[in-house]
């Protein structure tokens, strides 16, 4: 039976239910007439289930990529309670999975519907988190000075690197997923060798936290953003210090590549966003518009746009080709930590110290 068929065979029964009533039934045949026109209305009106789990909606046509040409339609898609202050989120090479690491832990979601697939138990508070680049792995820092290594499948701990002395607020991965990278309050980076765990090499320069680490797409390059308002350019393959990129006023709590490699973002406690040229070090713009600390940056997929998230609790669009800014994003309520697109371009992602994560998207 067709849904149109159902629709009609219930108003017939409907229709049926109040003759009854009027045949002298009573008030009893009055009640189940009620009671089936209201479940005839709720199915006209395709109702959602009811339920707390936040779902992104179905369109009949493809979503369109977050970009340039369309700000004035991004929207909330999603939000969702994570049970602690959020510190950081990154999404699965495949976009499958959204990680968030926060004071209560660290959680992996379903970046669909999206749903809590797997908790890590780890008994202090995270700080900082990453996916490897074939998706196996995920790496986060923790308060208590260690790297963990944990296998995403099961959710088992593989490794806790030791050495830092202390809090790690960043870890990223070598490109070829070789590498590991990490950014302490200790003033270090450390470079540990994914397969075993194993120290490979320690670079010492920074005179305050390191707060961001981030590897260059073709993994020569590692950048680092300091408490001292320096960002550092690192050769990866024997931690030679390259250049140093001053300019920030307060700590540099952010740093990421453009896709190509050729640009370098950096956001700092001075309430700015600055483009650097990779090639020689030269600032090439300074982004202003935010009106507290930018924790936070991130490049669209295909390099056209820089999402930065600030203490001011907006989440901002620039245009990478000038610097103009497109789309300030208001929702959380407290400071947004981390910022992160989808690999496919389609979503971005807010992570706040309100203790939600909130999906962003492009209008149907």
């Amino acid at each position: 039976m067709t849904g149109a068929d159902e629709r009609i065979a219930k108003g017939q029964r409907v229709a049926a239910a109040a003759r009854l009533g009027r045949r002298g039934k009573g008030w009893i045949g009055l009640v189940v007439a009620l009671i089936a026109l209201a479940v005839l209305a709720g199915c006209g009106r395709g109702q959602p289930p009811a339920g707390p789990t936040p779902t992104l909606p179905s369109t009949p046509t493809p979503p369109a990529a977050l970009s340039a040409q369309n700000p004035d339609r991004i929207v909330e898609l999603a939000r969702w309670d994570t049970g602690g202050e959020v510190k950081e989120i990154a999404y699965s090479p495949d976009g499958k999975l959204l990680a968030v690491a926060s004071f209560a832990g660290i959680s992996l979601y379903d970046a669909q519907t999206p749903r809590e697939v797997r908790v890590m138990e780890t008994g202090v508070p995270m700080r900082s988190v990453a996916f490897s680049p074939d998706g196996t792995l995920l790496a986060s820092g923790a308060a208590d000075t260690t790297v963990r290594l944990w296998r995403v499948s099961d959710g088992v701990l593989l490794h806790t690197l030791r050495g830092h002395e202390g809090g790690v607020g960043s870890v990223a991965f070598s490109p070829d997923g070789q590498l590991l990278a990490s950014g302490s309050d200790d003033q270090t980076v450390r470079l540990w060798r994914v397969s075993d765990g194993v120290l490979l090499r320690t670079l010492k320069g920074h005179t305050g936290y390191v707060l961001s680490v981030a590897f260059s797409p073709d993994g020569q390059l590692l950048a680092s953003g300091a408490a001292d308002n320096t960002v550092r350019l690192w050769r990866a393959r024997d931690g030679t210090l390259l250049r140093t990129l001053e300019g920030h006023t307060s700590d540099v709590f952010g740093v990421a590549f453009s896709p190509d490699g050729q640009l370098l973002a950096s956001g700092a406690g001075d309430e700015t966003v600055r483009l650097w040229r990779v090639a020689d070090g030269a600032l090439l713009r300074t982004l202003q518009g935010h009106t507290y600390i930018v924790g936070s940056v991130a490049f669209s997929p295909d390099g056209q746009l820089l999402a930065s998230g600030s203490e001011d609790n907006t989440v901002r669009l620039w245009r990478v080709s000038d610097g103009a800014l497109l789309s300030t994003l208001e929702g959380h309520t407290k400071g947004v930590e981390s910022v992160a697109f989808s690999p496919d371009g389609l979503r971005l992602a807010s992570g706040s110290a309100d203790g939600t994560v909130r999906l962003w998207g492009v209008r149907p």
